[in-house]
């Protein structure tokens, strides 16, 4: 597989099984989200791994979290929530290191974490293992971000080996997300009705 065709098949799975990436492996897959764009260089991801016997006690926290930011969550959906926090293979949540005092706007600095995690899922897919990007009203809690040593959550990667065949979604065509500019404001085909 090429790297193009690689990168046109990839999609997120939270169909996930052991084994998840050893120590190694994650180094080196991690060590893909530090090529990310980073303009003024303020390194502002900061990834902490979850697994083996301390995902339940996670899974509790995401349920408290709930607590505190969707009290009205029904009993299905925060069960559905404790159970894939505590048996997801491998769990990283998204931490976002923020310098809202820097010359660098802080849309930026989130830009650049956000452009580490696709990184992130890219090298997931690229050695064998899949992963998908969960995030929701738990990143607005500072309270579970805290828990975990973080100022700012981005979410959480679900990791793991895919279970069974991956199947690769119908995309659209770029062509709908995409104009030249000749001087006039464009029109994108994906915004007509």
């Amino acid at each position: 597989m090429t790297p193009m065709d690689m990168l046109l098949s990839r999609a997120s799975t939270d169909r996930l099984q052991d084994p998840a990436p050893s120590p190694e492996q994650l180094m080196a897959i991690l060590g893909t989200a530090m090529r990310a764009p980073d303009h003024g260089r303020l390194q502002p991801w900061r990834y902490v791994v979850i697994e083996g016997q301390d995902r339940p006690a996670l899974a509790e926290r995401i349920v408290a979290s709930m607590a505190r930011v969707e009290p009205e969550s029904p009993a299905a959906k925060i069960e559905k929530r404790r159970t894939r926090f505590a048996t997801m293979p491998m769990i990283i949540a998204l931490g976002m290191h923020l310098q809202p005092e820097h010359k660098i706007p802080l849309w930026e600095q989130e830009m650049c974490v956000a452009a580490g995690a696709m990184n992130i899922l890219n090298a997931l897919y690229a050695t064998g293992f899949g992963g998908v990007w969960v995030s929701g009203a738990l990143v607005e809690d500072a309270v579970l971000a805290a828990e975990l040593g973080l100022s700012r959550l981005a979410g959480f990667l679900f990791v793991g080996t895919p279970d069974g065949a991956q199947h690769t979604p119908k995309r659209a065509d770029p062509a709908l997300f995409t104009a030249r500019w000749h001087g006039q404001p464009v029109t994108f085909g994906a915004d007509k009705d």
